[in-house]
């Protein structure tokens, strides 16, 4: 049987094959530390698990509306309003099974063969895949830690050829953690403005988990109203609500695209959970308090392990301004010699890190970025600690 180029050409998930890897030496007996997956490891909020379980009891378990429950949309596009001041109607919210599925859909339905869609480094690790398993071809703008991990007005607008389709960008950051001030995006916004057949897809996933100022992360359109009617906002119950494996994502954009992917939606899955969405409902409605704690946890936890991690000979950690990740600069410790191999490269580094130390964490250079490396600390102060603990041990 012949494979199709395009499954020859496919790559797994960097994140979810380094799970996998870190599960399968935990069940050999190791003592595995994992800062990879992003996902919260306290459970799913009470009032979301209870609406779940009470809708498989009222028998709720049925398909729902391609799109998603009216319900569910009326109460998003409710959200919408109180989070980035825009009204939308519920024939302009989809629902999918998963914010990841929502982009992969989005992209699905923007490009055409050869499009171009900008990204800038350091990126999440899906989205060059997506991109192209939608026909399109990532276009890598390069941003270090001169650029604070962002992408500048003139470097957007050098970036956009005659060929560019869209825009996809996260913020807070996946993998940096660093937020894009009302400023910053209001000099992108220029630059859309010059260029209005580009598509902004905004992955919103992390706007809730923000350390300082506003309960909400700055966004295009609390400084470009104007760019409404060609921006999809995309968010979901992952990260906020600790519903990593309820799989329930949702989008807001303009009608006539997401119509587009709800029909794509439509012959790809059929529909999402609906159970799910009876928890995602409640969630909406009903979890202010919880996500609040939540973020001062994870204020807590990055202050902590900002110490720990940075105390490590040789690490430069980024300061996050949400999320929840550590992006380590571990090019002073490059190029020296661990027993019998050279630490060549971050993948090296991090490999011996899983198997000699049994701390999982995410090379850079799967996010675009060779020489850094990603650590999440949605996990307890202790664990980060004992991580950084056999880091150290590592380099001596």
């Amino acid at each position: 049987m012949m494979l199709s180029k395009r499954a020859a050409n496919l790559k797994a998930s960097p994140t979810l094959a380094l799970v996998a890897k870190a599960k399968e030496l935990q069940a050999q007996g190791h003592d595995v530390i994992s800062l990879t997956v992003g996902e919260p490891d306290w459970p799913t909020l009470p009032v979301a698990a209870e609406a779940g379980i009470e809708a498989i009891r009222q028998g709720f378990t049925k398909y729902t509306a391609a799109s998603g429950t009216v319900e569910l949309r009326q109460a998003l596009a409710a959200k919408y309003k109180s989070e980035l001041g825009q009204d939308y109607s519920p024939a302009e919210i989809m629902v999918g099974p998963g914010a990841k599925f929502v982009i992969f859909s989005a992209l699905q339905v923007l490009c055409d063969p050869g499009d171009e869609v900008i990204l800038h480094t350091p990126y999440w690790v899906s989205y060059p895949t997506m991109i192209e398993l939608a026909g399109g071809v990532p276009k890598i703008v390069e941003c270090g830690a001169k650029e604070n991990y962002k992408i500048g007005a003139e470097a957007l607008e050098a970036a956009i050829t005659p060929r560019t389709k869209a825009f996809l960008f996260c913020s807070p950051s996946n993998p940096t953690g660093v937020m894009y001030s009302r400023e910053e995006l209001a000099a992108l916004a220029e630059v859309f403005r010059r260029h209005p057949r580009v598509a902004i897809l905004s992955d919103d996933i992390y706007n809730r988990l923000v350390f300082e100022g506003a309960k909400v992360a700055p966004h295009l359109l609390h400084v470009a109203p104007d760019l409404k009617d060609r921006l999809i906002a995309i968010n979901g119950g992952s990260k906020a609500f600790s519903m990593t494996g309820w799989r329930i994502g949702w989008a807001a954009g303009p009608g006539r695209l997401i119509k587009a992917m709800g029909d794509y939606q439509s012959q790809a899955t059929g529909a999402p959970s609906s159970i799910a969405q009876a928890a995602a409902l409640a969630a909406v409605k009903n979890s202010e308090k919880e996500v609040a704690e939540a973020v001062s946890l994870l204020k807590k936890r990055c202050e902590a392990g900002l110490k720990v991690i940075g105390s490590v000979p040789g690490f430069e950690v980024a300061r996050p301004d949400g999320a929840f990740y550590f992006w380590v600069n571990l090019r002073q410790v490059l190029g020296r010699r661990h027993k019998d191999r050279v630490i060549e490269n971050d993948s090296v580094f991090c490999d011996i890190l899983l198997n000699e130390y049994f701390v999982a964490t995410v090379p850079g250079a799967e996010c675009g970025s060779p020489g850094y490396m990603r650590l999440s600390f949605a996990c307890s102060e202790s664990d980060v600690a004992r991580a950084a603990d056999r880091m150290k041990e590592m380099l001596r």
